[in-house]
């Protein structure tokens, strides 16, 4: 009689043993992939490092680094028009950062609330600021102010960047409404409170943590602005970006390098607490930022 033998177990051992170095290529990451993307940062972030490294120079060169010194920082600090400007910088983005808040978030609760074909245009039309050329609305700014007669000044600005600001709320806070509960305003409602007390109330405090983000970033972006700047200022007083590009056409001095460093890590702090600002109120913060989550 032939006895019948169970199969042996080494087979499958040895299939899986052939397999784990196939998986293991197909995971292995490409070399090629990985100098592109070194090769990408570097281009991108060195030229910054550089202007960095040469605001620390004691000596006034561009080309050569002498040693450290804090020298160009004093002189930034004794530098009146360079500190008028950047008191007409903060001013101008305060101003932008209030008035395209306020109004992008009437903007979303419009959008959300209003389900008509004209909503949805309004959405439409919301979207083409963000894809215009910032050069073309600088432009088309310029001459509009110039056609009304209105003078160029710090406040043709603060208009230009509040009208350029307004889209960039209400896509952070168009999805952050679109997920509150309709409910909840509603048993406010059947409490006793009128239609503002209820968004007073309930809607804006459940906004808050999207709105403060979102306000840190609109600073951020009209603080370092240059494009719609320089088409809708004036003479005097200039914002500090426009007041660089204006100093550097008679040659790049270190006091340059100085504001830019400064100017960069301001931006950064900036966008690191409006990325944060979620996380304070017990939100997921990070990239959701840029989707109102």
């Amino acid at each position: 009689m032939t006895l019948l033998r169970a199969p042996s177990p080494a087979l499958p051992e040895r299939t899986a043993a052939k397999a784990r170095p196939r998986r293991g290529r197909a995971q292995r990451r490409p070399r090629v992939l990985i100098a592109v993307t070194a090769l990408f940062f570097a281009l991108l972030y060195l030229p910054i490092a550089v202007v960095g490294l040469f605001s620390f120079n004691s000596q006034k060169s561009l080309t050569v680094f002498d040693g450290f010194s804090l020298r160009w920082y004093r002189a930034f600090a004794h530098d009146d028009l360079l500190l008028s400007s950047l008191g007409t910088s903060l001013r101008i983005s305060l101003v932008a950062m209030a008035g395209s808040v306020l109004l992008g978030v009437a903007l979303a609760l419009g959008l959300v609330r209003c389900r008509t074909r004209l909503g949805s245009l309004a959405g439409l039309i919301m979207l083409v600021p963000l894809i215009t050329p910032e050069i073309v609305t600088g432009v088309a700014s310029m001459l509009l102010f110039k056609g009304l007669g209105v003078p160029l000044s710090t406040g043709t600005v603060m208009l230009a960047e509040i009208t350029f600001s307004i889209s960039y709320v209400t896509v952070i806070l168009r999805s952050r409404v679109a997920a509150l509960n309709p409910e909840v305003e509603e048993a406010a409602m059947d409490l006793g409170a009128t239609r503002w007390q209820a968004v007073r109330l309930v809607t804006l405090p459940a906004l808050l943590p999207a709105v403060l983000a979102s306000a840190v970033l609109i600073f951020a972006l009209v603080f370092d602005d240059f494009v719609l700047a320089y088409f809708t200022t004036g003479v005097d007083p200039q914002p500090l970006s426009v007041r660089i590009y204006s100093a550097i056409r008679f040659g790049v001095q270190p006091t340059i390098n100085a504001v830019g460093t400064l100017m960069l890590a301001g931006s950064i702090a900036l966008i690191a607490l409006a990325l944060f600002i979620p996380r304070l109120f017990g939100r997921r913060g990070g990239l959701d930022l840029l989707s109102g989550k």
